[in-house]
């Protein structure tokens, strides 16, 4: 009996992932309601990707009328189950609604740190401007930089900006133009057109970093 229950579990899980894979594929396609009522089924059992997938449908409209209560309800689901990129969309919704409710910061640091465990690299971008302005954390520029700076690292060309502007001028930093130039070289790379502005500025002001 045992080795049959087993068996009926591991097809169970292949029928869920068989599933799940067709509703990718209605959603691809265009076929929201499809791709909802597949994915809506298995988030109610518990699975992640598709609670996260439910929480997107529902805060870009996608089927059916956009409703960011409800994508808050399964982004935290999924979230819960250590999903970090539910985490970080969360994330990003409470940060969204700390223009009108400052409180709504600490819910977003609470998730971005979650974020963090799943080293979704933009969490540690939004998460240094928190320390860097102090919005619901005490002001902190060398925990900010460190953010950034880890983030920068991974590739993100906005912390890659933000790093860069830290080392060419932050207050509370000690200044490495070279640093500077680096970050900026690489975010403009990456299509960050910002990084132009201050790519010029940098070099006016200390030629000598920009002789490579």
């Amino acid at each position: 009996m045992k080795r049959i229950f087993v068996i009926a579990i591991l097809c169970s899980m292949a029928l869920n992932a068989d599933s799940f894979e067709q509703a990718v594929e209605n959603y691809n396609n265009g076929a929201y309601i499809k791709a909802m009522d597949t994915f809506y089924a298995l988030a109610k059992k518990g699975d992640d990707k598709a609670q996260f997938n439910v929480a997107m449908m529902y805060a870009k409209g996608k089927g059916l009328k956009a409703d960011i209560a409800e994508a808050m309800h399964w982004y935290e689901k999924a979230a819960k189950q250590n999903n970090a990129q539910a985490a970080y969309n969360l994330a990003q919704i409470y940060h969204n609604k700390a223009k009108n409710d400052p409180h709504a910061y600490e819910k977003a640091k609470y998730w971005y740190e979650k974020a963090l465990e799943g080293d979704v690299s933009e969490a540690y971008n939004n998460l240094a401007s928190f320390y860097l302005e102090g919005r619901g954390v005490k002001k902190d520029i060398q925990k900010a930089l460190t953010f950034f700076d880890k983030a920068a690292k991974e590739g993100n060309s906005e912390a890659q900006f933000n790093v860069a502007l830290l080392y060419a001028w932050g207050k509370g930093v000690t200044h490495d133009k070279m640093k500077a130039y680096e970050n900026l070289k690489k975010s403009l790379s990456a299509g960050n057109s910002k990084a132009s502005e201050y790519l010029d500025k940098l070099c006016e002001e200390s030629s000598w970093v920009c002789k490579d």
